[in-house]
């Protein structure tokens, strides 16, 4: 571990279901973000980040601890942490940061309005906070040791973004920091955002990705045209950190990332929402600037970087040691130059729910995303198979067939390394639902509590 001469500041934002392809860096010409956009032309961008549990719940709880969810058990939305593992507040506070985090939650698993007492928040010491709403200007939270609620003014990204920009200015100069934002969108009701921000696009005049049906085109341009406005609302909020980092001077030694939890079809291959191992739910920006340390151009990152990957990456890039309860891999080396092996990233559904739940076709899986394709296996054997450079919108299913069959083998023995490594069996949903004795609905979803 290197011996840095002074330890950043981090400023992680968060936001919820931005999948990669709306954002104008990636490629995306009808978004207005142009704070990412600048963002990313100073950043490391991790190219092959992942959302490899892509639902909220079970990726925020692997962001948390660096663990796989069969070990923390957040295998399904609204339910607890397992275990006891050493939290990333909790990793950054021993190493005498000041830990905030505002916003969404969401692994408390106690009810979505309920007050999170404080040995539920993994080491985060100020914390503004709810566990969940999609409520964006009615949004409720919760103030440290306050179990009183409160109410953001307005559309909650903006309030949020004033408080953390005041949890900055609280702790310019006393000593480094660590700070959460967590943005509810633009995860849907996709319709809520600011006027003005509405008013930027028009559904008639949003392009749609080639794998988006004639039959769901229209519903998809009305959630686009919400989408996009809430993206460029955070947008602006993103802008309005990054003003205010540079007017304290702290720019150069903070680490600043923008990253999703995982993204959205929005009507690709005929489908809404996330849990799924299509491209629109599993491929999410992560950008990272730290100048001081990684200059300020646009450089790329090789490693495949999945939830359980992000705290050790960020601990490295502190120079901070990385607790023994994590088991993600720590990328850091490869910003500096190092060689790191990283041969793809997996991807799992432990169980089906929600709105993706068996009675719509949901099913468990686990597959692998390589730099060139996408494997999947259900519980009946081999399901999907993509060629993701000859075929970007993935509209052709290659499992199964002959000319394929030494590497779908190949990325079958990848899979089946991966799952071994880190104790996956791959059994029924039911049998880790038993587990743990979580409760369920008859659509096989644990309701959650107001």
């Amino acid at each position: 571990m290197r011996d840095l001469p002074k330890k950043p500041n981090v400023v992680f934002l968060l936001t919820d279901q931005w999948r990669l392809q709306a954002l104008g860096y990636a490629g995306n010409r009808q978004v207005q973000t142009p704070n990412i956009d600048r963002l990313a032309a100073e950043s490391v961008n991790f190219r092959q980040a992942i959302s490899g549990y892509s639902v909220c719940c079970p990726w925020r709880a692997s962001f948390l601890t660096g663990q796989y969810p069969l070990t923390h058990g957040v295998i399904v939305n609204d339910v607890p942490i397992s275990g006891a593992p050493v939290g990333l507040g909790a990793a950054f506070q021993q190493a005498g940061y000041a830990t905030g985090y505002i916003g969404k939650w969401h692994v408390a698993g106690a009810g979505r309005s309920r007050y999170i007492p404080p040995e539920r928040r993994l080491g985060f010491q100020s914390f503004q906070a709810l566990e969940c709403s999609h409520d964006y200007n009615c949004s409720a939270y919760y103030a440290g040791d306050d179990p009183t609620p409160r109410h953001w003014q307005g559309y909650d990204v903006f309030a949020q973004t004033a408080a953390a920009q005041e949890f900055i200015r609280a702790q310019a100069h006393a000593g480094p920091f660590m700070l959460v934002l967590s943005w509810g969108p633009p995860h849907n009701p996709y319709e809520t955002a600011p006027a003005e921000y509405r008013a930027l696009y028009t559904p008639r005049d949003i392009a749609l990705r080639p794998n988006v049906p004639a039959a769901m085109a229209a519903r998809a341009r009305d959630w686009l045209a919400g989408y996009y406005a809430h993206c460029s609302a955070i947008d602006k909020s993103v802008g309005d950190i990054m003003q205010t980092l540079e007017s304290l001077g702290l720019a150069e030694d903070t680490v600043l990332v923008f990253a999703s939890d995982h993204g959205d079809m929005l009507g690709s291959q005929g489908m809404e929402r996330k849990q799924k191992p299509w491209e629109e739910s599993i491929r999410v920006p992560f950008l990272l600037r730290y100048p001081r340390e990684f200059g300020q151009e646009a450089r790329q990152a090789a490693p495949f970087l999945n939830a359980h990957d992000i705290m050790p990456t960020l601990l490295g890039v502190c120079g901070l040691p990385i607790p023994g309860s994590v088991e993600g891999t720590d990328f850091s080396p490869a910003l500096r130059g190092e060689a790191v092996a990283s041969e793809g990233a997996l991807l799992a559904c432990f169980h089906p729910f929600g709105e993706w739940h068996r009675g719509v076709g949901g099913r468990e899986y686990r597959g692998i995303r390589t730099r060139r394709y996408t494997y999947c296996r259900s519980l009946q054997g081999p399901w999907l198979l993509y060629d993701n450079e000859r075929d970007p919108y993935q509209l052709e299913n290659l499992v199964n067939l002959a000319a394929l069959a030494g590497i779908q083998r190949d990325l079958d023995a990848l899979l089946q390394r991966e799952l071994r490594a880190i104790g996956d069996d791959f059994a029924p949903g039911m049998t880790y639902i038993e587990r743990w004795g979580y409760p369920l609905d008859d659509t096989g979803t644990v309701p959650f509590r107001h």
